[in-house]
């Protein structure tokens, strides 16, 4: 009993503390010690048995784990997505898109931007960054309630693409070594799933924005806004080019090279951009360094929060908790899909969860001759939804650092968009893969 208290206590205190603003690389190794005192762990190594878990050697262990084996993919994804910043060539996409759609469709114009580039390859955050700026605009002029753009950048990048088959997203590929499937997996049900997120989701967020509205709610300009208007742009199809070659290089290679092709495709959107535009980049080192600075920020926050998972797994609640879980009778999609939904809440971060989920789920629901690909696109799917509890790492960014909006105004939209969509949509694809599709 102490030990389960110990594991949603370290959890509770993890998102309080993170919503009353503190720094996730104190809150999360605060969390984890909270989880081993009360679950008896060893504090260090040198108090714990050969073998035995302890406080520092967990952490640390989740920690530089994920660093080890995400950070060229974050490395390069960053700077791509900044490169693609510097040159104007995001702003081009983006506001070719706005142009189609019309100023009255501002938030659909938003999450299509975000989607477009999330799905082309450019890292969440950086998609977040990048396109921050128009969202601005356009809800300036559109006069809706800016503590609404988060919502519109989250749902466009973390939900029907981050997760659908053939996104070039981490969260697409890590269960590839495990499962031996390709990001491919499971299409047909990534597709319908995608689209009833898409439709589904941006039908509530205008619903949540016109009530709003109608209350009188509307846009608040800041002084700190950017009003700059860049004009000289790199043309929308040019700017397109990039985001193609990392899909076109990851599918080619995604057979013989696995996760791995993700770093060379990342590495060929680098490449194309700068080749496409280099005439139009305002400092190519200075963003490349930017890039650099934000894969370690944006790592080091998912790191923090999986080493507090990394903690929570070496307790005998977690056991039992898994134990639960995978024993949840019916499908066994159900039970992957609860226990990955749980793990990636725990770590604050759909990758850090699957990272941990997937060494103990896969070889259990393997031999039980789970398919593959429905179990990969589950997985990637469920990861996408509990990872946005109010202490993830991409949520404390994209709601305070990006739009400067706190927990209080703008969680409650971004949590219907971020949390909600996905979990139906998890729910909608056990369905379909239970009844063969």
């Amino acid at each position: 009993m102490i030990s389960m208290i110990g594991l949603i206590g370290g959890l509770a205190l993890l998102i309080i503390l993170t919503m009353r603003g503190m720094n996730l690389l104190i809150v999360a190794p605060f969390s984890a010690l909270f989880v081993a005192v009360c679950n008896g762990l060893p504090l260090f190594p040198q108090l714990a048995a050969e073998g035995e878990a302890n406080f520092v050697a967990n952490y640390m262990s989740g920690f530089t784990g994920f660093i080890t084996s995400w950070y060229l993919m974050f490395l390069i994804g960053a700077i791509f997505g900044k490169l693609m910043e510097d040159s104007g060539a995001a702003d081009s996409v983006s506001k070719w898109i706005v142009e189609k759609i019309g100023m009255k469709n501002a938030a659909l114009a938003i999450v299509i931007a975000c989607a477009v580039l999330t799905y082309g390859g450019v890292s969440l955050f950086v998609v977040a960054f990048s396109v921050y700026p128009m969202a601005i605009s356009l809800f300036r002029e559109a006069n809706l309630p800016r503590r609404f753009i988060p919502a519109a950048l989250g749902f466009g990048s973390t939900t029907f693409t981050m997760t659908s088959a053939g996104s070039p997203e981490i969260q697409n590929w890590i269960p590839i070594p495990y499962l031996h499937t390709t990001p491919y997996a499971g299409w047909e049900v990534s597709l319908v799933v995608a689209v009833f997120m898409m439709i589904f989701g941006y039908w509530w967020l205008k619903r949540m924005i016109m009530k709003a509205v109608q209350k009188g709610e509307r846009f608040v300009s800041r002084e700190t806004d950017n009003r700059d208007v860049r004009e000289n742009l790199p043309h929308p199809i040019v700017s397109m080019i990039p985001l193609l070659v990392v899909l076109v290089i990851s599918f080619v290679f995604h057979n013989s090279l696995a996760q791995s092709a993700l770093i060379l495709a990342l590495l060929g959107g680098v490449i194309a951009t700068y080749l496409l535009h280099r005439k139009y980049f305002i400092n190519f080192w200075h963003a490349v360094s930017e890039g650099t600075m934000g894969a370690l920020i944006a790592i080091a926050n998912t790191a923090a929060v999986v080493g507090f998972g990394g903690v929570a797994k070496a307790t005998p609640a977690f056991a039992s908790a898994v134990d639960m879980m995978t024993s949840i009778p019916g499908s066994p999609l159900i039970g992957s899909a609860v226990a990955v939904c749980i793990i990636a809440g725990l770590t604050g971060s759909a990758s850090g969860g699957q990272t941990i989920a997937l060494p103990l789920l896969a070889p259990h629901y393997m031999d039980m001759g789970v398919n593959p690909e429905a179990l990969h696109r589950v997985v990637a799917i469920s990861s996408g939804s509990l990872d946005s509890l109010p202490h993830g790492g991409y949520v404390v960014t994209t709601i305070r650092a990006i739009a400067g909006e706190t927990h209080k105004d703008a969680y409650p939209a971004f949590g219907a968009m971020t949390v909600i969509v996905p979990i139906f949509g998890v729910i909608l694809a056990v369905v379909l893969f239970s009844l063969g599709m």
